[in-house]
């Protein structure tokens, strides 16, 4: 007889050590259906005040309530909105509100409880080894599937079909056991995602009318009935703007919940959402720098974005726009700390102008928008600047930087030029460390104090305080700032 071997989960907790139907019997274990399982542990969340979605940001009075109530209704649901709303990153925390570890029958391809096996092959060993029938246990990031819906997407790849090599062995093709078994049967007793479900033909969304209705699956001419235990989660764009395909009346019949997503509603949200999933901490081995108004400039840069009559607004502006602008600034300062020399990569204003026609392909506009989608981009970013401005530096005194230009001295700047030498164009500012300190720095660094420096003379000259002259021709942010 095999026995499981016991393995660690992520969190550190071992595999319960029962390896057979009787010792799991003697044990005491219990059985619950996947979705009782989850309004179980759902519930022990609501009661202690435990985290029930982890890095989840912004749904916590809209989304979240509504997914609550569904999960403790035992429905399935799909989750409407555009893209990037973090439709799929909510789906996949559901995993975590699956007990840790569960017992499987040893080697079932679909996951069958030992306490009552449902294919073929698990229900005949059952009766052959009685107390003796082996078990498995299987981690909760196990229980977890996911298709992205494309027009090839088969019945077969969801809910299975003939496996012509168990027929070329000699079995017959009536044997249910020449069934391979899909995605969606492999899955039971855990929780499966269709993403983008209108991307599905038809034609095969009505092969999940009994999954979802039934709770069973039928593979071809079969007299295979399989009762599935298993949670369907769907996402999907608003159909009025994918006309790519739409949910068939009866599938969506069959959902228990219909649940709207949306886009950050608070600068806050926004701006958290970006600190947690942008990625520049650590760029090719150089820490890399965003200070804090610069990722509320991205910020409101992309709130602008999605509010503009130039942006198609059915198409939506993914949180991905404002992760790649933040990425791309942090990556500005990289480039210019490897060719300067720099020891600290922080990020500056004059990093800012390479977003705009890096993230000019993830924005539809208006057909009337034609030829002028640069223009419009860098438009929207100059207010996100001016307006992270007004409330950061726009009540601070900053008479003595003005007082730099008086005599006529102006001051350049650009992607290239390194902190320090920025610092000794500039020459000593008073009054620098209260700039610092309203941008919310705490260092001391050259980096920092050029990031305040060269944010404050944008901000001069964007509210009219100042003058700048742009570097034609070039694009490494290259500009003058003078009176």
């Amino acid at each position: 007889m095999r026995s499981s071997t016991p393995r660690e989960s992520s969190s550190g907790e071992s595999a319960p050590r029962e390896s057979t139907l009787g010792a799991l019997r003697s044990a005491g274990h219990v059985r619950l259906p996947v979705k009782a399982e989850i309004r179980r542990n759902l519930l022990d969340r609501l009661r202690s005040g435990e985290p029930r979605f982890p890095g989840i940001l912004g749904f916590d009075e809209t989304v979240l309530p509504h997914l609550e109530r569904a999960l403790l209704a035992g429905h399935d649901l799909v989750l409407l909105g555009e893209r990037g709303q973090g439709k799929t990153r909510l789906i996949r925390t559901l995993v975590g509100l699956l007990d840790e570890w569960t017992p499987v029958v040893a080697g079932c391809e679909i996951n069958d409880h030992p306490y009552a096996p449902v294919c073929v092959r698990c229900r005949r060993l059952a009766g052959e080894l009685g107390d003796e029938l082996p078990v498995e246990w299987k981690h909760r990031d196990d229980r977890y599937g996911e298709k992205l819906a494309t027009p090839d997407t088969s019945v077969g790849d969801l809910i299975g079909d003939v496996d012509p090599i168990k027929v070329a062995e000699g079995r017959t093709l009536g044997d249910p056991e020449t069934v391979h078994f899909g995605l969606v049967p492999r899955t039971n007793r855990g929780v499966f995602s269709i993403n983008e479900l209108p991307d599905l033909a038809e034609r095969i969304q009505v092969a999940l009318l009994n999954v979802l209705e039934e709770r069973d699956v039928q593979v071809r001419g079969y007299a295979l009935r399989l009762p599935l235990d298993v949670l369907l989660v769907a996402s999907a764009n608003p159909e009025d703007y994918t006309n790519r395909g739409r949910i068939i009346t009866p599938l969506k019949d069959r959902f228990g919940a219909e649940i709207r997503t949306h886009y950050p509603l608070e600068l806050d949200a926004e701006l958290a959402l970006i600190r947690q999933e942008a990625d520049f901490a650590d760029l090719a081995g150089l820490p890399a720098e965003v200070p804090d108004h610069l990722i509320e400039v991205i910020g409101r840069f992309t709130r602008l974005v999605r509010e503009s009559t130039a942006v198609d607004a059915r198409s939506g502006v993914s949180a991905r726009f404002a992760l790649a602008g933040a990425e791309t600034v942090a990556a500005g300062a990289v480039r210019r700390a490897a060719l300067t020399g720099e020891e600290h990569a922080v990020a500056r204003v004059c990093d800012l102008p390479a977003v705009v026609p890096s993230l000019m392909g993830k924005v539809e506009f208006e057909v009337s928008e034609e030829g002028r989608e640069q223009e419009v981009l860098e438009h929207l970013l100059r207010r996100a600047v001016a307006e992270t401005y007004r409330r950061t530096l726009g009540a601070a005194d900053l008479t003595g930087l003005l007082d730099k230009f008086d005599s006529g001295d102006s001051v350049e700047s650009g992607e290239l030029v390194p902190a320090r030498e920025l610092l000794r164009r500039t020459g000593q500012v008073p009054g620098l460390a209260k700039i610092m300190e309203r941008l919310g720095m705490s260092g001391e660094s050259p980096g920092q104090a050029a990031a305040a420096i060269e944010f404050a003379l944008e901000g001069l000259f964007l509210s009219r305080r100042l003058s700048k002259d742009a570097a034609e021709g070039r694009s490494d942010g290259t500009a003058t700032y003078r009176t």
